[in-house]
């Protein structure tokens, strides 16, 4: 496929360009060794003209879970807004992947978005006091090519390169990651030559490269491949690895995980067992097909997961070599698959940084030993220094679930975990069911799901500041069909983008 021969020009002009912040905060001044000494409560920058606040005409679609009642939450932005400075724009549906940079070109900032179902990329403008004044779309359902999910702003202080948006297709084993310039023209929406096919081609979910201080002068990317075991993909999902040279998405070579001992079930793999693995590469893979690189997957005996939905690193110096990703797990009428995590799986990887093709592999967290009640579907994850924090998918209407879609707060220091934010249906509200009920769905747990959560606090000069993404599936309108304007999706689901002060790191 033609590659966009203006994608390196304007990834080298950028390069300091852009100031993005998201679950990649890698400021050692962040970095607390004893995080219960870390006040979430920290008043922001004095003068500082950005003020948190309900932005948006829609109220907040979540609320925080028992524990964690400090935590201050401000609807942003959602699909029935109009903004002063672009009024026809819709915040589409289905917002997912995101990253937040500086507006180099004026005083406020940039939040570039997916819209999963649509194929699309917004970019919306916010002022100088983060509100959103202006949107646009730089990706569009035909540029787009495949459904867009999770997604990450690499930005040069961090990774080495960009600011450059990687968006990973997951609309089967052909897709691609796309490379996107935050700041490019939306000329550009319906372009279909921004792909990365170095990167491989799989029902892929995010593309995630890790910090300059573990990747020995690479540049590497982790690409968890969203895809459960089916007769037709054999191989299920994998997690992979782009290795190429600091800044280079075209010419390196990309690997997929294995277990030293051999053995490709992950069920196998026990919680509270470590186990030895290595990246093993797949020869030629910019010029294999997708169905090709499953095959050859299936001929390294690389690990099969079911579904890897998200990947992040943990943040602080020199500690982006350890990494967590989900299975999300699948079933089939309503009971497991052998050998694939049914309820999900969140796992952790600790990579040699000796040689960052090895390492261990454990299981962090789990919802099959205990159904409903635990993990139900993990999806996207945010990592920092010292807590993961899982969001859950529950859309697949398992008959034994007990809670709606959580974000969970894990805790590294001792593996424990609890509920950390819900989904505000308000299933009792007859006004409420008018309004965001369209569908009929808003009575099953699991209606709506999470997407992107992103650590804003540097970029707005407020500690423990963070942005969440909802889709809010049942809530549909015609007013939200077509966003994007290239007239290739019939979604009418609405989206929304909240802010939450007092997170812990």
């Amino acid at each position: 496929m033609k590659i966009n021969k203006t994608l390196s020009i304007w990834a080298m002009s950028v390069v300091l360009a852009g100031m993005s912040v998201s679950c990649n905060n890698d400021d050692p001044s962040t970095s607390k060794d004893d995080p219960t000494k870390e006040d979430p409560t920290t008043p922001p920058v004095q003068n500082n003209p950005v003020t948190l606040a309900n932005h948006s005409k829609t109220p907040a679609f979540v609320f925080a879970m028992p524990g964690f009642d400090k935590l201050e939450i401000f609807s942003l932005i959602s699909s029935e807004d109009k903004l002063k400075d672009s009024p026809e724009f819709v915040f589409g549906g289905q917002p997912d992947g995101a990253g937040f940079m500086k507006n180099p070109n004026g005083e406020g900032y940039l939040m570039i978005t997916n819209h999963e179902i649509m194929q699309s990329v917004s970019r919306v403008y916010l002022d100088k006091t983060f509100k959103p004044v202006k949107g646009d779309y730089i990706v569009d359902g035909i540029g787009g090519i495949t459904r867009l999910c999770s997604a990450t702003l690499a930005q040069p202080q961090i990774h080495g390169f960009g600011p450059v948006f990687l968006t990973a297709g997951e609309s089967g084993e052909e897709s691609m990651v796309h490379a996107i310039d935050p700041l490019g023209s939306t000329d550009l929406k319906s372009s279909t030559d921004r792909v990365l096919p170095a990167l491989g081609k799989a029902s892929m979910e995010n593309a995630v490269p890790l910090p300059m201080d573990v990747s020995n002068g690479k540049t590497l990317v982790l690409i968890g491949e969203d895809q459960g075991y089916g007769s037709g993909h054999q191989s299920a999902g994998q997690l992979l690895m782009y290795v190429g040279e600091r800044g280079d998405l075209q010419n390196g070579k990309l690997y997929a995980l294995k277990r030293k001992s051999g053995g490709y079930t992950e069920m196998d793999m026990t919680k509270g067992n470590e186990y030895d693995v290595e990246f093993v590469e797949i020869p030629d893979a910019k010029n294999l097909t997708g169905a090709q690189i499953n095959q050859k997957n299936m001929d390294l005996g690389v690990i099969r997961f079911s579904r890897v939905e998200d990947v992040d690193y943990r943040k602080g110096a020199a500690k982006g070599n350890e990494i967590y990703f989900t299975a999300t797990g699948q079933a089939s009428g309503g009971n497991p698959v052998a050998g694939y995590t049914m309820w999900g799986r969140v796992y952790k990887l600790v990579l040699d940084k000796n040689g960052m093709l090895t390492g261990k592999l454990s299981v962090a967290a789990e919802g099959d030993s205990n159904p409903g009640h635990n993990l139900i579907n993990p999806d996207n994850l945010c990592v920092t220094e010292n807590y993961v924090y899982i969001q859950e998918d529950g859309d697949s209407y398992y008959a034994d679930a007990k809670h709606d879609s959580y974000i969970w707060q894990y805790k590294m220091a001792d593996g424990s975990y609890k509920p950390w934010l819900n989904m505000k249906h308000n299933r009792e509200d007859s006004q409420w069911q008018a309004n965001y009920n369209q569908s009929g769905n808003l009575q099953k747990f699991g209606s709506w799901e999470f997407g992107a959560m992103e650590d804003i606090s540097d970029l707005v000069g407020i500690p423990n500041t963070f942005s969440v993404n909802i889709h809010s599936h049942t809530w549909q309108s015609d007013a939200f069909k077509d966003a994007d304007k290239a007239g290739v999706n019939t979604n009418k689901e609405g989206g929304q983008v909240v802010i939450i002060r007092n997170v812990e790191k």
